[in-house]
């Protein structure tokens, strides 16, 4: 038995999908009425896990966990202890590349290393993922492409090697049943560098049509996302970020080839694939 959380994050439904797939069986906690969105063969148990006392239950019988800090936050250091008590072997983190190439406000990467820490010294056998940004956040452009043909957004030169969530599944996966070497930080990124601009195009490609980048003010921005209702952490985790992307582009590696003896899946493809999502 495989634990999830985050199980309605971008990595975390792909976990579960190849997880069953491969006739694994698998636990997901979800933190509200998410399980009419979890696939079908899933236990579903729902908690806040930033107080996982109540947990223990659902423990019996798992092998190991896959962690995203973002949806255990302060709980993870009690997750971890409740985990070995109850014989879980092996946790596998979702990390950030910015805890070793530093991007965006340092209290982000911060949590993150806390979090690494935390599953280091826990006593389970550990894989730590140092993901990029997913090619998945290019969604946020989806309303905007179906209306026209210009992506507005800020910092249009800002690059990195976005990472396709099938790829960083694929190497959870492997970790989870314990396939990889544990004691292992692997820093994944997707293959290319590209620019807003060039993802902005590579969609329209995918869509059969010519679409632009529009550079709006960072503060302008800002306040776009925040008259959406999105909490202050969302636009300056973005903007962070990309203000360092603008003038150093992010970290591309071949860690993931290495890992799963195929090449890593570019935004291309990505965008291929989630065509629909973009109105193609």
């Amino acid at each position: 038995m495989i634990l999830v959380t985050g199980a309605n994050g971008v990595v975390g439904r792909q976990v579960m999908n190849q997880l069953l797939q491969e006739g694994t069986a698998v636990t997901a906690v979800t933190r509200g009425p998410g399980e009419a969105r979890l696939p079908a063969g899933v236990t579903a148990v729902r908690g806040d896990l930033f107080h996982p006392e109540w947990i223990e239950a659902a423990l019996h019988g798992v092998e190991a966990l896959q962690i995203s800090p973002r949806a255990v936050g302060p709980g993870l250091g009690e997750l971890l202890r409740l985990a070995g008590e109850h014989g879980v072997r092996r946790a596998v983190l979702l990390s950030a590349t910015t805890v070793e190439y530093p991007a965006g406000e340092a209290r982000f990467a911060v949590e993150f290393k806390h979090a690494e820490e935390c599953v280091m010294t826990s006593g389970l056998d550990w894989t730590i993922l140092r993901l990029a940004d997913f090619a998945a956040n290019a969604l946020a452009w989806a309303p905007q492409i179906r209306a026209g043909d210009v992506v507005r957004g800020a910092y249009g030169r800002a690059a990195t090697s976005p990472v396709h969530e099938t790829d960083v599944a694929a190497v959870a996966v492997r970790a989870l049943r314990g396939s990889l070497h544990g004691e292992a930080i692997h820093t994944l990124t997707g293959p290319q560098s590209l620019d807003q601009i060039e993802k902005v195009r590579l969609i329209g490609a995918a869509i059969g049509r010519t679409l632009s980048f529009q550079e709006l003010p960072p503060e302008q921005v800002r306040q776009g996302m925040l008259a959406q209702g999105l909490p202050e952490e969302v636009p300056a985790r973005l903007l962070g970020s990309l203000a360092d992307y603008a003038n150093r582009p992010g970290p591309t590696t071949d860690t993931l080839p290495d890992l799963l003896d195929r090449p890593a899946l570019t935004f291309a493809d990505w965008a291929r694939a989630n065509a629909p999502a973009f109105g193609g």
